[in-house]
This record gives C-alpha cells, sequence and structure tokens, in this order.
C-alpha cells in the first residue's frame, strides 16, 4: 500500500495511518496543497474506464454517483490535476449542484482483475465548455464520443491512497474475458 501526502501529519510522526489520519485529512485540508500524482497512478487513472465519484450535497448527505467511458477518459493533466469531460446524461446535474456549494470531491478507482483500487481525495470545480473550448478539446475522450461535451471538471488533487486488495473479487469485462479465451477457441 501506498500513501502519499504533502503535508507532514500532526497526528502520529511515523507515517500514514487510515484511522489516524482521516480525521487530520478532512479537518485540516483548507490548507494542504495539491499532490503530484506519480507514473504508477498515472498509468492506473488512465487505463480506468469508469470510477465513482462522492460529493456531499448541500443538505450535507454523500453522493456517490458512476462515471463510465472510454479507458483514458480521467485524465491527468497536471502534476496535481485531472480532468474529465461531462455529457448530457440523465439531467440531474446532482454532483454539479453539490460541487457549486462544496468542492470536496472523493474519487475511487477500481482495477477488478488486477484487484487494485485507487481512492483520491480533491477539490473539484465544473467548467461551462463553451466558456473553455480549448479544454473541451483536450479532455474529449479519445475515440470520440456522440455527445459534445458541455461541462469539464477540474480535480486538484490532495491526496492519494493505494488501499488493500483484501476482498476484492476480480470481475471481468466481455472483452477480457473474450481475450483470456482467443486462443482456447482456435
Amino acid at each position: 500500500w501506498k500513501y502519499v501526502f504533502t503535508w507532514r501529519t500532526a497526528v502520529f510522526d511515523a507515517g500514514a495511518c487510515h484511522t489516524l489520519e482521516v480525521p487530520f485529512l478532512f479537518g485540516l485540508d483548507s490548507d494542504l496543497g495539491r499532490a503530484a500524482v506519480g507514473g504508477d497512478e498515472r498509468a492506473f487513472i488512465e487505463s480506468r474506464d469508469s470510477f465513482y465519484m462522492a460529493t456531499i450535497t448541500e443538505n450535507g448527505w454523500p453522493y456517490l454517483q458512476h462515471r463510465g467511458g472510454t479507458k483514458g477518459f480521467l485524465r491527468v493533466t497536471g502534476p496535481g490535476e485531472l480532468m474529465f469531460a461531462d455529457h448530457g446524461g440523465n439531467r440531474q446535474m446532482i454532483s454539479v449542484g453539490s460541487l457549486a456549494v462544496n468542492d470536496r470531491v472523493n474519487l475511487f478507482l477500481m482495477d477488478y482483475p488486477a484487484r487494485e483500487r485507487l481512492k483520491i481525495l480533491g477539490h473539484a470545480k465544473v467548467l461551462d465548455a463553451r466558456e473553455h473550448p480549448e479544454l473541451a478539446e483536450k479532455v474529449a475522450p479519445p475515440g470520440g464520443h456522440a455527445a459534445k461535451v458541455e461541462r469539464i471538471f477540474v480535480i486538484d488533487v490532495l491526496s492519494y491512497d493505494w488501499n488493500c486488495p483484501k476482498f476484492i473479487t476480480p470481475r471481468f469485462t466481455a472483452a477480457e474475458v473474450d481475450a483470456a479465451t482467443a486462443p482456447l477457441k482456435a
């Protein structure tokens, strides 16, 4: 497991610990800088075709949303910055509305076959793609998308955590199963 914090903990002087660091992180994150995303994290992030994103609603309730697209739709655009394009969907706009009130966000990225997960904490903002055409082009998904980019989510990464593989059941996509069984069919 790997923890990357860009500040010296005031709680414990021997490294990061879930139980001790979580209150510290959520209590003092307004004074923290960005966490630089490393090469392993970049490769993992940019090879995902989905992730879960948690926000906090206006009335204080957590909201969790699944985000999906082609591999690479979530992009590392700077040392501590992620972006992804937002297209017209169910029009509920819950995450967009929540981030307008409270910019805290948590991303949860899974690689089920490899039993790996990466948690990312940060601050997010949502930009109107019409006002930022250069960014809309930059975050357009690889291979394109039937719908145009309407919004751009920009996430300043505060910290990330490679979490333990315990209890992650390996799951495979149809394409992964086809690739694994193709030699058996030849």
